[in-house]
C-alpha cells in the first residue's frame, strides 16, 4: 500500500519501490503494522493483556494511508476514479480472505468442535458481505466472551475497514475537491472523529460493550484520526517540529503505546470507552505522521528494520490466519506448555501468511505470475463460489453436540 507524503525525504536505504499514484512505500509504516500484528497475536494467546489495541494502530494506519492516496489522486476522476479505488481495495483484501475461509471451514469440520463449526457456518454469509461486525452486534455476541468458539470472530475489524473504504472516499469525492481539498478533509475528519468519540462514550457505558467496540461508527474515530494526520495542515505542522525534537517525541509516543498494550486489562479497563481508545489513537496518529514526515528518525529506522517490516508485509494474511489456527491447534498442544503451544501456533500462522502473501496476495494485487490477465479475478471468483458451496452443502450441527476445551486461549 502506498504512503503519503512522497519519500523524497527518506534516506536512500529506507526507500521502497514506487507504487500507484507516484507515491513511495515507507518501510517504517510496514514496521508499525508488524508491531501491531505481533501485539494482537500475543493478546489472543493470552500473553499481552492490552494487545488488542494493535487493531487500533491498524485502523489509524489505514485511515492515514487511504486518505493520503485519495487526496493525492488526480482531481476530477469522478465515479470512474472511485470505482478504480474500490477495485484495487478488493484486489488487495478479498483473495487472501477467500483462501482463509475456504481452508478454515473444512479444517474446522475435520478438527474443530461442533460449536465452532456451527458458528462458522452461521457467520459465513456475514463474512462474505463484509458485515460480520453488525451481525455480532445484532446477535449480542460479545467479542470478549464468545470468540473462543467463533473462528471468524476477528474479522469484525476487517469488516469495519471495508465499510470505511466504501464511505470515506465518497465523502471526500463530494466535499474535498479543488484547492482546499486538504483543509476540507481536515475539517471533515476532525468533526467525524469527535462525533465518533461522543458516540463511543455514550454507548460504552452499557453492560455489553459489543456495540461500542465493534460498531463502524464508534470505531471510525481511529480511522478518521489517521485520515486527519494525512492532511496537509497536520503534515505542515509536524514539519515545523525541530529535527532534534522528533526523536524524543517518537520515543515518548512509542513508549506510551507500549505501556498501554502492557497495562490495559481488556474491556474492563475503566477509561477504555471514556477516551482511552481515543487517546491511544491520537498517539498512534502522531507517531505515524512524524515517522512519515521525518523518516530519518531513530524510530523510523528501527520500525523499518527487517523483522518488523517483514511482519508488517505479512500482517494482513497473518491476522486472517492466526485466530483459526489458534482455535484448532492450541487445545491440541497443551503438552508443550503455554509458551510452547503459542510458539508453534504462531509459527504455523507465519508459514500460512508467508505462503498466502507470496502465492495469492501479491500475484492478484500486482497482476503478476499466475494471476496475469483475467485468471486472477477468475480464481478469486471461483474461491468465493467454493465458500458459498461449503455454506450450502455442509450440514449445520445441532447445538451442544460436542465441545473442545479452549479455556487456555485467554
Amino acid at each position: 500500500m502506498s504512503a503519503s507524503p512522497p519519500a523524497t525525504t527518506a534516506p536512500p536505504r529506507h526507500r521502497a519501490p514506487r507504487t500507484g499514484g507516484g507515491r513511495a512505500h515507507i518501510a517504517a509504516l510496514d514496521g508499525l503494522r508488524g508491531f501491531a500484528v505481533a501485539a494482537v497475536l500475543l493478546f489472543h494467546a493470552g500473553k499481552l493483556s492490552g494487545g488488542f489495541l494493535g487493531v487500533d494502530l491498524f485502523f489509524v494506519l489505514s485511515g492515514y494511508l487511504i486518505t493520503g492516496l485519495l487526496l493525492g489522486a488526480a482531481p476530477g476522476g469522478g465515479p470512474s476514479a472511485l470505482a478504480g479505488f474500490w477495485v484495487r481495495r478488493a484486489r488487495r483484501l478479498l483473495p487472501a480472505l477467500a483462501v482463509v475461509v475456504v481452508v478454515t471451514v473444512p479444517a474446522v469440520r475435520a478438527l474443530g468442535s461442533v460449536e465452532q463449526l456451527r458458528f462458522a457456518l452461521s457467520d459465513l454469509p456475514w463474512v462474505g458481505a463484509q458485515a460480520v461486525n453488525w451481525h455480532y452486534i445484532a446477535e449480542r455476541i460479545g467479542y470478549w466472551n464468545a470468540s473462543d468458539t467463533r473462528v471468524f470472530a476477528h474479522l469484525w475489524s476487517i469488516a469495519v475497514e471495508w465499510q470505511f473504504y466504501l464511505i470515506w472516499p465518497v465523502v471526500l469525492a463530494l466535499f474535498a475537491r479543488g484547492r482546499h481539498a486538504h483543509r476540507t478533509a481536515f475539517f471533515l475528519a476532525g468533526v467525524g472523529a469527535l462525533a465518533s468519540l461522543a458516540l463511543m462514550v455514550a454507548l460504552g457505558t452499557a453492560v455489553d460493550t459489543t456495540r461500542a467496540y465493534e460498531g463502524t461508527d464508534t470505531r471510525a474515530v481511529a480511522l478518521l484520526l489517521g485520515a486527519l494526520a494525512a492532511t496537509e495542515p497536520v503534515r505542515t505542522l509536524v514539519a515545523r517540529i525541530p529535527r532534534r525534537a522528533t526523536d524524543v517525541l517518537c520515543l515518548l509516543l512509542a513508549a506510551g503505546l507500549a505501556v498501554a498494550w502492557v497495562a490495559t486489562d481488556g474491556e474492563k479497563a475503566p477509561l477504555l470507552f471514556k477516551g482511552g481508545l481515543f487517546l491511544h489513537s491520537v498517539a498512534a496518529a502522531l507517531l505515524i505522521v512524524v515517522i512519515a514526515q521525518v523518516p530519518g528518525t531513530r524510530a523510523a529506522r528501527f520500525a523499518g528494520s527487517p523483522l518488523p517490516r517483514r511482519l508488517g508485509e505479512w500482517s494482513y494474511s497473518l491476522y486472517l490466519w492466526h485466530w483459526p489456527v489458534y482455535l484448532v491447534l492450541l487445545p491440541r498442544l497443551s503438552g508443550l506448555g503455554q509458551w510452547g503451544a503459542t510458539a508453534v501456533s504462531i509459527g504455523v500462522s507465519l508459514a500460512a501468511a508467508a505462503a498466502t502473501k507470496r502465492f495469492v496476495e501479491d500475484p492478484v494485487r500486482f497482476r503478476s505470475g499466475w494471476a496475469r490477465g483475467r485468471l486472477g479475478p477468475a480464481v478469486v471468483a471461483a474461491l468465493v463460489l467454493v465458500g458459498a458451496a461449503l455454506w450450502l452443502l455442509i450440514p449445520v450441527p445441532a447445538p451442544g453436540a460436542g465441545t473442545v476445551d479452549v479455556n487456555q486461549l485467554r
